[in-house]
């Protein structure tokens, strides 16, 4: 009989954008791997066919994003019910809310039955965080709460683990560098970036990559265009998400549907950042941004918000430049900059290349190992 894993997040794409290598060392180590999540809900991709085909059993949960729905205490009975019916040996989950209803959804099935279950939960960016607005330190209780129910609390960058190490947690505090970043595949021959959008030959590229939300803040890269009407610079926003109809009419209300491209959810990142020149990554809130290391990866210097999760990334003036009021000025003259100097930015991008070495899959694939290892014999402890 199969040992039992249960992963739970609130969007059915984050397992396999992010997970996938979590959910080969379980199966590795002799878990069936169970899913639960809201499969109405991707976000990350534009369905759920890259589950299939993967051993994983999915539970349809309804998850939902305001903690202050009603739809919240039924995804909470709906988790209890899945646990007494499958008995895992080990649950894992993500996310702020899910990891709340996850947590205290298996303190309830604990006290209930008697049985032990390893509790792990990922922190990709606790909601508090220095500078956060007030509303997002409404998690900062219940966050301190929970660890009392968590086995492992897994924190991905330094100034989480810092402020959770304080927390009083069943078992102990981790710090893994993200979720690990994979070697880049071979180029696409066939792939052409300019001739697919239509930007000509003589222009550079300026790539960003991100969900379309108020939080990644790409209306601020959008601003930083319009200095640049005349030059020859395009700029590519890769991603899908709510305020994708706003940033389309901003473009259009400035006049620069020449200049920025929307390309919309892109499977291709890896070959579209290797034919562009410059990453710009605006974001207020981060963990430890996958996005960002992709763009290190592919040696590109970087443009950022100096923010915890960019700054465990970036040295500002070694990898590229991070902008502490985050404002349209402050990209538009970094762009300027790496136009004008053109070995300054290969240089940044070499560094960078060699830094995300530090934060590659193999490297964190070794940790996880050891805390499902050490999650695991705790189980009956």
């Amino acid at each position: 009989m199969h040992k039992k894993a249960l992963l739970v997040t609130r969007v059915s794409g984050f397992v396999p954008q992010f997970e996938m290598n979590n959910v080969k060392i379980l199966q590795e180590m002799g878990y069936e791997v169970h899913y639960a999540s809201n499969y109405n809900t991707v976000v990350y991709g534009q369905d759920n066919s890259r589950l299939a085909d993967t051993g994983i059993r999915r539970h349809s949960i309804h998850f939902c994003r305001s903690p202050f729905s009603l739809e919240v205490l039924r995804a909470y009975r709906e988790l209890v019910q899945l646990m007494l019916e499958e008995k895992f040996e080990l649950i894992h989950c993500h996310m702020p809310l899910t990891g709340i209803l996850a947590r205290k959804a298996a303190e309830k099935v604990r006290r209930m039955t008697g049985r032990r279950t390893a509790v792990l939960y990922t922190a990709h960016g606790l909601h508090f965080f220095k500078g956060a607005p007030l509303g997002n330190w409404l998690y900062y209780m219940p966050e301190r709460h929970y660890a009392r129910y968590t086995d492992k609390l897994i924190l991905i960058n330094q100034e989480d683990y810092d402020r959770g190490s304080h927390f009083s947690v069943r078992g102990s505090v981790e710090f893994v560098p993200g979720v690990g970043i994979r070697p880049m595949p071979d180029p696409d021959p066939a792939f052409d970036l300019r001739s697919q959008y239509g930007i000509p030959e003589d222009h550079k590229i300026v790539v960003s990559v991100g969900e379309l939300t108020e939080s990644k803040n790409q209306t601020v890269l959008i601003r930083a265009m319009d200095r640049f009407r005349r030059d020859k610079l395009t700029c590519i926003i890769c991603g899908t998400g709510p305020v994708k109809d706003r940033l389309e009419q901003q473009i259009k209300e400035m006049y620069l549907q020449d200049k920025v491209i929307l390309a919309g959810y892109c499977t291709n990142i890896p070959d579209i950042l290797r034919q562009s020149d410059l990453f710009a990554f605006p974001s207020m809130r981060e963990g430890l941004p996958v996005a960002l290391m992709e763009a290190m990866q592919a040696g590109l210097p970087v443009m950022a918000a100096d923010i915890r999760g960019n700054h465990d990334l970036i040295r500002d003036g070694e990898g590229g430049f991070l902008f502490t009021e985050n404002l349209p000025e402050d990209y538009a003259q970094a762009i300027r900059y790496f136009l004008k100097y053109p070995d300054e930015a290969a240089r940044m991008g070499k560094w960078n290349r060699k830094q995300v070495e530090n934060f590659s899959l193999g490297v964190v694939e070794k940790r996880m190992r050891e805390i499902y290892h050490a999650a695991e014999a705790m189980e009956g402890a």
